[in-house]
């Protein structure tokens, strides 16, 4: 059969968490634009509705990981606890979706497949898995940062007799771990946080660590009146608070250098932060714990001394405990009783680094010196393929068939973090070289897509169609994202997802910019003050011509 004629839209919008409900919300009842959205889960939530795992938690206050477009919403929502669980942010954007009624704009249960550009007629064609077509001038892309799984790097995972799980794609049914005998491979965010609730009740968990995590206390507790009743009140402030704060969060106590202070001096500013929790002794203790190594040692040794306290075997401790490289250059765990769990008689760690994972067997695991490891369950907490995978999983082809896995074959290249030359008229919502994960995501997400509505309104007020950033400004773009990291301790980390190195074969290349959300929002204006410095706009037409 010959396939149907495709549908055609103004904007098509892909993923429904924070990115693509604000994206309906602004372009199609802010701007009465034609919106066609496409969600591969059964339902909205994005992150949220597929990370469902036990201990599932944000780790940024839910005062700030929430949208602040509505001070209705704001005012109305309460939450319950001071950093929400998984199942609490669902409800969440849930209920912006039918405040909002934004579900009547999205497919749900449809995956977008390939996105193909149309040189001839200035349109993006999406192809999806249930074989439609729909056509749109622009393309608003909310697949997120961390939406696909990592592979697992060993073998015979399909051989396993027993059940396999993943933290990024969790079953929404529930998980009995009862008298089980559970094996955990990977000690990132997820894999601490499952680690932590699992222990609690499984018959036997076993974690397979290669590499420790610096992993402190988020600080969690039941959300409080008064507290919530004065921020409420003062909503306003601390959203431009945070906005003008490097993490997106009102931090305000950052000392400028560990190394000007006393020893004593300084264990007092570690021991504040540690207690109040949450990113405040990565962000907003010392400022040049990022920068350099012998002020983030200080940092280092002391989580390790922290670790020793609260880890009864020192054996255990020892293993738990990070070297190797500088803490904050991986994301920064946030933990509740995490070390605690070790302490169980029902939870053993076992050291896979110097002796690795040789593959999954029927009955569980072994490794390179012929031990085994029998498990009826087996949770992979492996990570995901950050930034550019959920992208390049799009199978995005551009100006002149260029393919963006060919234009990235070497690590991402952008401009702003937001387009790439030669894709014209897509937007890739806290895409790799922006602030993205470094920020406050909700907060990243209306930033960027007000900027891509301003972009549309732009176009749409001068009779003009597709805009495009220039090579010379993406070389430039990336050469800075690239000088700023340098200029961190983030390239230090051997296996660090910021960089890309987490993947087997992926190409090593600072996937955020570290200039801070204050320079980036200030850059991003200058480019629109300046009449979008670094881009082309045209007619469809002059477009054609010029390609």
């Amino acid at each position: 059969m010959a396939p149907s004629e495709p549908s055609t839209h103004d904007v098509l919008v892909i993923g429904a968490g924070f990115a693509g409900l604000y994206a309906i919300r602004t372009l199609r009842d802010e701007r009465n634009l034609r919106v066609a959205a496409f969600e591969a889960g059964d339902g909205v939530g994005g992150t949220w509705y597929w990370n469902r795992y036990p201990g599932a938690r944000v780790d940024i206050e839910s005062v700030h990981y929430s949208y602040s477009f509505d001070d209705e919403l704001q005012q109305e929502w309460h939450w319950t606890e001071r950093y929400p669980a998984q199942p609490e942010i669902l409800a969440y954007l849930e209920h912006v979706a039918d405040r909002f009624d934004l579900r009547r704009s999205i497919r749900f249960r449809t995956r977008v497949t390939s996105l193909a550009w149309d040189d001839a007629e200035s349109l993006w064609t999406a192809t999806t898995d249930t074989g439609e077509r729909h056509r749109a001038r622009w393309v608003v892309s909310g697949a997120g940062t961390l939406s696909v799984p990592k592979k697992p790097e060993f073998p015979g995972v399909e051989d396993f007799a027993g059940e396999v799980l993943m933290t990024g794609n969790w079953p929404h049914e529930p998980v009995s771990f009862e008298g089980k005998r559970v094996g955990v491979i990977g000690v990132g965010s997820s894999g601490i946080q499952a680690i932590s609730e699992i222990a609690k009740t499984a018959g036997r968990l076993t974690v397979l660590q290669r590499t420790p995590n610096y992993a402190t206390p988020i600080g969690n507790y039941p959300t409080r009146p008064d507290e919530e009743a004065a921020e409420k009140a003062a909503y306003p402030a601390i959203r431009a608070a945070s906005r003008n704060h490097f993490l997106g969060v009102p931090y305000s106590d950052v000392q400028p250098s560990a190394l000007a202070v006393s020893p004593e001096a300084r264990r007092a500013v570690f021991d504040d932060r540690w207690d109040r929790g949450g990113f405040r002794l990565f962000i907003d203790s010392f400022g040049d714990i990022l920068f350099d190594k012998a002020a983030n040692d200080t940092l280092a040794q002391y989580i390790r001394d922290r670790i020793h306290e609260r880890v009864h075997d020192p054996a255990t401790a020892d293993l738990l405990a990070p070297e190797g490289y500088p803490y904050g250059t991986k994301r920064p765990p946030l933990e509740t009783d995490y070390y605690e769990a070790y302490n169980r008689p029902n939870v053993d760690l076992i050291d896979v680094k110097d002796n690795p994972i040789a593959a999954v067997t029927a009955d569980g695991v072994r490794l390179a010196d012929g031990t085994e490891h029998q498990f009826d369950t087996l949770v992979l907490a492996t990570g995901f393929d950050a930034c550019t995978g959920p992208l390049l999983a799009l199978n995005i082809t551009g100006r002149d068939g260029r393919r963006l896995a060919d234009h990235w074959a070497d690590g991402p290249q952008t401009y702003l973090g937001l387009m790439a030359a030669g894709f014209p008229n897509l937007f890739m919502i806290t895409g790799p070289q922006s602030p993205s994960v470094l920020y406050n995501m909700p907060l990243a997400i209306e930033d960027h897509i007000d900027f891509s509505a301003a972009a549309i309104d732009r176009l749409n007020g001068s009779g003009l169609d597709v805009i495009e950033p220039t090579a010379e400004a993406e070389r430039a773009w990336v050469a800075h994202t690239n000088e700023l990291a340098q200029a961190t301790l983030l390239p230090e980390s051997p296996t660090s997802w910021y960089m890309g190195n987490n993947i087997p074969g992926k190409p090593r290349r600072v996937l955020v910019y570290l200039g801070g959300a204050p320079a980036y929002r200030a850059k991003c204006d200058e480019v629109v003050a300046a009449g979008y410095e670094g881009f082309t706009l045209s007619s469809a037409e002059r477009a054609l011509a010029q390609a």
